[in-house]
């Protein structure tokens, strides 16, 4: 960008006059620096009129020798005279003239003030948050990147329900928290701590540590604090809770990572309702788990997953009954993913939702296939159906979709859900029991026991099994108490009209003891792991046939 001077010094040579150019003629004598007669101009910039005390020749005399000395052709630099508030800003090139006998050399100056000025108030503009004054994002990282004393931590604090504040009474009942909020955290910081604004929602602190990192945690506890006291908005006193997280400064952490350290602690601190310190060994697993998203995104969108099947059995008969559809994952490494591992890892981001609607069409296809290759087999499968993918999405749809496109009726399927499912949202997963229920589907809840037991849910739900969870099942035999709760659960299906199936069968006495307590059903690696869709389909056969 052009720079156009706001000031215009002379140029004087000899007895000539003025010529209006920014520039000043210095000439060396006997060693000594002098200006020319007619040296107004100088004095009007405040450059002075007697060489040897002139700040212009003080602060860059050395460079007008070296110029002169030929030691360098052509010298610039940025310089910088008078006091904070009355400041000028200019660039300066030297360069020697040949107008006269003498040494002499044109020092340029181009007055930079206004532009230096302005420059500065846009950077204040664009590094400072308009509602509360304080730094925000970008003024911040500044900040934590330009720091320079030798221990320092960065504290991110993030408000809870300020979103329900903003919906319910209003933006600016928000904006006046905020600024409250901001008010109470300068009155808890000390003096060389720093606050900002990163958020709508987020505060962070750089804290200079002077002895020890407990200094952090306890400005930390003082934070939390302050901000217990409940705000007064309009006409109602409202609590803001937070959560607080914290990354302290290290010899292999980039200053600029700081931030994003602390947020990361700050997630955390939200689900384990602590003040949380940033650890290494988090973020790498986080990493891990961002990595493993993006794989099974595209293991999705490739249709790369497979079904794995169960099967359930009748511990009166022994006779195959159905199977219990598990998702199998190898990724493009050839590396065998376990559902626990991937499974939490879809449900939080979102994936949960495509991945159930493709093991429900799967399942789905599957049963034609096995209807085509095996008629009259009257085999079913169970499907587990995420809390998540209740939440968000629409199962009775998705299934009915599903059964249309292969040509099948709702009573080939089992789906299963678990307690936490149930009341994350009674009322809405009630209503989409029923529209399974009408579907002709038939309705399991799994893992019984280990959750939010409600016996309410299990009277008013349409919920036709029971599944008892392995952790009850294993060591049941020779242990007292196991058995009084596979009695009690087994008692209180059968009062309600429910069936049962026991999880986690691995010898003959563990089924035939639950076959005489009274359970329906049993799967577990007694009767065979889970089976790849072709030894399934051959263990259907052999069923179908002997049944015959």
């Amino acid at each position: 960008m052009a720079i156009m001077p706001t000031m215009s010094l002379g140029l004087i040579v000899g007895g000539l006059d003025l010529i209006p150019v920014p520039a000043v003629v210095v000439l060396r004598e006997n060693g000594m620096l002098s200006f020319p007669a007619f040296n107004r101009a100088y004095r009007l910039a405040g450059l002075g009129v007697v060489a040897d005390r002139s700040p212009l020749l003080e602060a860059l005399g050395a460079m007008v020798h070296d110029v002169l000395d030929q030691k360098e052709a052509r010298a610039e630099c940025d310089w910088t005279i008078g006091e904070a508030i009355d400041c000028r800003y200019y660039r300066v090139t030297i360069a020697r003239s040949t107008l006269t006998a003498n040494d002499a050399c044109v020092v340029t100056l181009i007055d930079q003030t206004s532009q230096y000025n302005t420059e500065r108030s846009l950077r204040r503009e664009m590094t400072t948050d308009s509602l509360t004054g304080l730094p925000n994002r970008e003024g911040f990282s500044d900040m934590v990147e330009a720091g320079d004393a030798a221990r320092q931590a960065v504290m991110v604090i993030d408000l809870a329900r300020f979103g329900r504040v903003n919906a319910c009474l209003g933006s600016l009942a928000g904006d006046e928290l905020l600024i409250t909020v901001a008010r109470r955290l300068r009155g808890a910081l000390r003096v060389n701590d720093v606050l900002a604004r990163i958020g709508g929602n987020e505060f962070a602190i750089l804290v200079t540590i002077e002895e020890e990192d407990g200094e952090a945690h306890d400005l930390a506890t003082r934070v939390m604090r302050t901000l217990s006291t409940p705000f007064r908005l309009t006409d109602f006193e409202i609590s803001v809770d937070c959560s607080i997280g914290i990354a302290f400064t290290a010899p292999d952490v980039p200053r600029e990572e700081l931030i994003r350290h602390a947020q990361f602690a700050t997630k955390r601190a939200k689900s384990t309702g602590r003040i949380e310190a940033y650890q290494n060994q988090a973020f790498a697993i986080a990493r891990e788990q961002f990595g493993m998203e993006t794989a099974l995104r595209r293991a999705i969108e490739r249709r790369q997953l497979r079904l794995a099947y169960q099967p359930i059995r009748s511990l009166a008969t022994g006779a195959l009954c159905s199977f219990e559809a598990l998702v199998r994952w190898t990724d493009e490494e050839g590396v065998h993913r376990m559902p626990d591992s991937f499974i939490p890892v879809a449900e939080e981001s979102g994936l949960i939702v495509p991945l159930g609607r493709w093991a429900i069409d799967e399942a789905a296809r599957t049963l034609a296939e096995w209807d085509r290759l095996i008629p009259g087999n009257g085999s079913r499968i169970a499907v587990n159906l995420s809390a998540i993918q209740l939440q968000r999405d629409a199962i009775a749809p998705v299934l009915q979709g599903a059964l249309d496109r292969s040509h099948l009726t709702g009573d080939r399927f089992t789906l299963e859900l678990t307690e936490s499912a149930i009341v994350s949202d009674p009322d809405r997963i009630a209503g989409t029991m029923h529209a399974l229920q009408a579907l002709g589907a038939t309705l399991a809840m799994d893992d019984f026991g280990t959750g939010y037991s409600n016996l309410a849910y299990l009277q008013k739900l349409p919920i036709d099994v029971l599944k008892i969870d392995r952790s009850f099942v294993t060591g049941m035999i020779a242990d007292r108490d196991k058995i009084a709760i596979v009695r009690a659960i087994l008692s209180l299906a059968q009062a309600l009209g429910m069936q049962t199936t026991a999880e986690g069968i691995e010898t003959l006495e563990l089924a035939q003891t639950l076959a005489v307590l009274g359970c329906t059903y049993g799967q577990g690696y007694f009767y065979a792991r889970p089976l790849e869709a072709p030894a399934a389909l051959e263990m259907l056969a052999e069923a179908t046939a002997s049944a015959i």
